[in-house]
């Protein structure tokens, strides 16, 4: 099996607390190295220091290759560069807006933390952009809690890092 089929299976590996992103969606799907005697490495970086996925992660993609008879496999964590959410794809973005969480407002880190503001942030369900921040700290450790001033509706937004 080569590199790209590889990737191809990797691309389906789903991230465990937003299931209908993969791991290539969020881009923590670093590179993959097949070595000459089939030692598959496939190399990710997690969204923050610490994240608790990663474990089910490691776990969901040794059983992808597993299910394409590939045994022989390492993961290895790349700390450096820093994940983004500037590495989110496009598609991850919708998938993401279309499961009920906003996707990061901003494309660089979020400096609401310094400057006191906060992004504006589209509502999920109605897409309007009057909404405010209920608490900087939402179902996990990426997410704030917003609720739109318009459907009055609450929701995850996915912060910018």
């Amino acid at each position: 099996m080569n590199k790209q089929e590889i990737f191809s299976i990797l691309q389906e590996v789903t991230d465990p607390e937003i299931p209908v992103l993969t791991i290539a969606d969020l881009g923590i799907l670093r590179d993959v190295e097949i070595d000459t005697h089939g030692l598959v490495t496939v190399y990710i970086t997690p969204t923050y220091n610490g994240c608790p996925a990663m474990d089910m992660i490691s776990v969901n993609i040794r059983a992808a290759l597993q299910a394409a008879d590939i045994n022989d496999v390492a993961i290895v964590s790349v700390l450096d560069p820093p994940w983004t959410t500037d590495w989110i794809s496009e598609a991850g973005r919708k998938k993401m807006l279309d499961y009920g969480i906003s996707p990061p407002a901003e494309s660089t880190t979020d400096t609401s933390f310094i400057t006191g503001k906060s992004p504006v942030v589209v509502c999920p369900i109605c897409k309007s952009l009057n909404t405010s921040i209920i608490s900087r700290f939402g179902s996990t450790p990426c997410k704030a809690l917003y609720k739109c001033n318009d459907c009055l509706e609450p929701f995850d937004y996915f912060k910018c890092h």
